[in-house]
């Protein structure tokens, strides 16, 4: 099983970062740090970096690369023991393969992710890349109408879906990225929130099974997603 562990904002404007997500989603495990000034260079905005337990940061990057991933910066690891190489995978989306510190897992993951959706231009790529290399298994795809179709993944066989993978074909401004979701008590009150400190609400999505979604911007331009319900 290679399950995500950890997510981080790498930011523009940590302390203005850290106010947002504090006031919207509690600041307890809350890890904002400061984007590189090569990334930025680079054109990179402000994102969420999700982290992957692969075991052997080594081997899993290697064979990652072998795969058409391009790691952005030489493996580090941090005063907590976390060992990490953050890389662009064969799609263009950013994510850190890691071996985390002893003692943290998914389970402990703050603040609460409910949801991790791979936006795409190739979907049966990225679950050929994820499902050989990392151990994912696929459920049967979902056609959501205009939202296109979506493809669950969980970390193990019969295991619960913790994500979708999707197309961005026609998806005007979306490039490929890891969008995290955040979950929420009442989703009403959480939009409310990002719009009353400066974030923006891209879009408000119900799905036919009732889970309600909202896609947004902080200040410093990071996607993120709110979500009340668990998805699937």
């Amino acid at each position: 099983m290679t399950p995500f562990f950890q997510v981080t904002l790498r930011t523009t404007d940590v302390e203005g970062a850290r106010a947002f997500y504090s006031a919207l989603l509690g600041g307890e495990g809350l890890d904002v740090v400061q984007l590189h000034e090569q990334a930025i260079a680079r054109g990179a905005p402000a994102h969420w970096l999700s982290f992957l337990d692969v075991g052997d940061v080594d081997r899993a990057s290697a064979a990652f690369h072998g795969r058409g991933a391009s790691p952005l910066a030489p493996k580090w690891v941090n005063p907590q023991g976390l060992e990490a190489a953050v890389m662009r995978d064969p799609g263009g989306a950013v994510i850190a393969l890691a071996k985390p510190p002893m003692g943290v897992s998914e389970d402990s993951m703050r603040p609460t992710v409910a949801w991790f959706s791979l936006n795409t231009h190739d979907v049966e790529s990225a679950k050929k890349n994820y499902g050989e290399l990392f151990g994912w298994h696929f459920g049967p795809a979902r056609n959501l109408g205009r939202l296109g179709v979506f493809h669950p993944f969980a970390y193990a066989p019969e295991g619960l879906p913790v994500g979708v993978m999707a197309g961005i074909e026609g998806r005007a401004g979306v490039h490929p990225h890891w969008l995290v979701h955040f979950r929420v008590q009442v989703l009403s009150v959480s939009v409310n929130a990002v719009l009353a400190s400066g974030g923006v609400v891209v879009d408000q999505l119900t799905l036919s099974t009732g889970e309600r979604i909202a896609v947004c911007q902080d200040p410093q331009g990071a996607a993120f997603a709110l979500q009340d319900q668990r998805a699937y």
